[in-house]
């Protein structure tokens, strides 16, 4: 090494014996789309336009309302099949529990992906959910959106 001139450097390795071995890099793990029929259903605008947004672009149809009075009217308005609601939790008026229990008096085939900002212990203490139901909490990942939402509907 010489000061202006900079350093050289030799790095020695052991020599590998036999064949080597070459792996493939894993897969990133992104969750493929579907063409299926969603109502999302979350009070707060900008995550319901991420959520509207990621699931058009992978090509669902995504019904949206602000509101659980409006999903219903949303749903009502709906010709065809529904296949997912995505709701809050808890919002102001008609929570999302709520919400989901009037869709299925007409619609008790559409499944469910609760969103919720609480841990699951909280909402599950506070009966705002029943055990063994499909619950992504907030923040996630865009990835994990799309992960849940094709795990939900099989």
């Amino acid at each position: 090494s010489e000061v202006g001139q900079g350093s050289n450097f030799q790095i020695y390795l052991p020599q590998v014996e036999g064949d080597v071995e070459t792996k493939a890099a894993p897969a990133p793990d992104a969750a493929s789309g579907g063409n299926e029929t969603i109502l999302l259903v979350e009070d707060e605008e900008s995550v319901r336009q991420l959520v509207r947004d990621t699931l058009s672009a992978k090509g669902y149809d995504v019904l949206e309302a602000d509101s659980g009075e409006a999903g219903l009217a949303a749903a009502g308005k709906h010709e065809g099949k529904i296949d997912l609601v995505i709701t809050d939790v808890v919002m102001p008026g008609m929570g999302g529990r709520d919400l989901v229990k009037n869709l299925g008096k007409t619609r008790p085939e559409t499944k469910v992906l609760y969103l919720s900002g609480y841990t699951e212990d909280a909402i599950l203490t506070e009966g705002a959910l029943e055990g063994g139901q499909a619950l992504l909490q907030k923040p996630f990942t865009l990835q994990a959106l799309s992960r849940k939402v094709r795990e939900v509907l099989g």
